[in-house]
């Protein structure tokens, strides 16, 4: 194997990895949220708005994961 060949194999890796940290992550954020929810009824609202505030930050830090390690694939 080259070394282009290994670099693709290590970006494809360290996708796949973004990808479940940030689902993981996700589901965790989620099953909190939810719980609090059920907790205090009363402040879903503002429960539900956080989730989302932080599950885009996730999604954010993944998707910039996943472009460095195209970028080190790429070079």
């Amino acid at each position: 194997m080259d070394a282009a060949s290994l670099a693709y194999l290590a970006a494809g890796l360290g996708a796949g990895i973004t990808v479940v940290g940030a689902g993981l992550g996700i589901g965790k954020l989620a099953a909190a949220a939810l719980e609090a929810s059920g907790r205090q009824p009363e402040a879903a609202g503002a429960i539900r708005t956080s989730m989302i505030i932080a599950a885009a930050l996730i999604e954010g830090v993944a998707f910039f994961a996943a472009v460095i390690c195209l970028m080190l694939a790429i070079k």
